[in-house]
């Protein structure tokens, strides 16, 4: 009766040893995560596919097309606006400015001082200056007082001067002669003067040694006054 009693107990001991319950409930366990990943990677992809689709694409198949075209309508306003502004009456170049520092007893004061030309290239041209404590006040006072000095430049259909012209002003003394088919040969003031009163084919020549070319444009405008038709 002993030894049956011992092999009992041993299969029992053998039975409880096993562990194929415990891998059978492993197994059982884990068998529902696979579904649930699945879903995960469902879930993950459907929002990239929606922000894809509400994007609008360019004429290139990329995104940025529509970047591109709200820009261009931006340029064409401008260019729109640049296009209706009002066109000045005369054109207008700068020979010189300075700057003039006076003393006082308080100390010193500076202003400016602005020589310009102005013009419309069909024969009207005028030398003005202005001088005042801002730059752009003195440039203005420039073309007022230029406005005030123009002169009517005597010239035929082809814009060519009649004959030619000498004078001196101050200590400047220039000479303009019609150079036909040569185009403006000129220096300094002298050409900017000939070019806003619109002269064409001319020589020009300066034939002081002064730098002044405030002088140079008035004694420029002095000898085109002498023009007679």
């Amino acid at each position: 009766m002993s030894e049956t009693k011992q092999q009992e107990a041993t299969t029992e001991a053998e039975v409880k040893d096993t562990p194929v319950e415990e891998t059978s409930v492993k197994t059982d366990k884990a068998a529902p995560t696979a579904p649930v990943e699945e879903k995960k990677e469902t879930t993950t992809d459907a929002p990239a596919a929606s922000r894809d689709a509400g994007r609008p694409r360019g004429p290139g198949g990329g995104q940025g097309g529509d970047r591109r075209e709200k820009r261009n309508p931006r340029r064409a306003r401008r260019g729109g606006r640049r296009d209706d502004r009002a066109r000045q009456e005369f054109d207008q170049k700068i020979i010189s400015i300075r700057r003039v520092t006076r003393v006082m007893a308080g100390g010193r004061r500076f202003s400016f001082s602005v020589s310009m030309v102005i013009g419309d290239k069909k024969g009207r041209v005028g030398v003005g200056i202005g001088k005042a404590g801002d730059t752009q006040l003195a440039i203005e006072k420039a073309i007022r007082d230029a406005k005030k000095s123009m002169i009517k430049v005597v010239m035929n259909k082809d814009q060519h001067i009649p004959h030619d012209v000498h004078c001196k002003y101050s200590a400047s003394e220039v000479i303009i002669m019609p150079a036909p088919g040569r185009g403006l040969v000129a220096g300094s003031s002298v050409r900017i003067v000939l070019e806003l009163a619109g002269v064409k084919d001319v020589t020009a020549k300066l034939l002081s040694r002064t730098k002044n070319k405030l002088n140079n444009a008035r004694a420029t405008v002095e000898a085109l006054k002498q023009l007679k038709g």
